[in-house]
């Protein structure tokens, strides 16, 4: 079976190869700007390309739980280090925007306070500190159960990132809503199959009486 090659295959590849593999894009995306091949305003390409490969590697993650639970592929053990390579994207986002495009420090402060999709955008990226700080093997043995219910925050986190994106886009754009769509759509995936067969019921019972 595919599901077999898959998980066997996996078990070969360490998952420290994530961490190198991660780091590539970033390079690439950087001798673009430095090249003069991310168009007329570099900085904001760049910000753009760091910050939706960070939200790729977001819904990258999200993926590994649905895929063992419906698919039976048992991607688990890069979980960790999607969520690293995802917080150093999310950093690198920051901080190109940070250093390279406002540049002013006050006028970082009033963006975060009077910009909302900035606003969404830094609480995305403070709920993603600590759990960058405990994706290591002591605080996995240290917290315990803590540390999954730490590190569910993850959900909230996606649903800004994608949210994020959507604020930034200019007007409709199909590709925001997309990524939207897909973030929410694996969220739903994680509602225990209790809560829904109550929401069924209930929306029954409301249309019939």
């Amino acid at each position: 079976m595919i599901t077999d090659t898959i998980n066997i295959t996996a078990r070969r590849i360490p998952a420290w190869l994530i961490y190198v593999l991660g780091i590539l894009p970033a390079g690439w995306f950087l001798y673009q700007g430095l090249t003069g091949n991310l168009g007329a305003e570099p900085i904001k390409s760049l910000e753009h390309e760091l910050g939706e490969f960070a939200l790729k590697l977001l819904i990258l993650g999200l993926c590994i739980t649905p895929l063992r639970k419906h698919l039976g592929v048992n991607l688990i053990k890069f979980r960790r280090a999607i969520g690293v390579m995802t917080f150093v994207y999310v950093f690198l986002h920051l901080l190109v925007w940070l250093v390279l495009d406002v540049q002013i420090v006050s006028q970082i402060w009033a963006d975060i306070l009077k910009r909302p999709y900035i606003t969404v955008g830094m609480v995305g990226f403070v709920l993603m500190i600590p759990l960058a700080a405990t994706s290591n093997t002591f605080s996995v043995r240290k917290l315990g159960v803590r540390w999954r219910k730490l590190h569910k925050l993850t959900y909230g986190i996606a649903f800004l990132g994608a949210l994020h994106f959507v604020m930034v886009a200019k007007g409709i754009q199909l590709e925001p809503l997309i990524y939207m769509a897909v973030v929410i759509g694996l969220l739903a995936l994680r509602i225990p199959n209790k809560s829904l067969k109550i929401a069924g019921r209930f929306t029954r019972e409301s249309v019939d009486n």
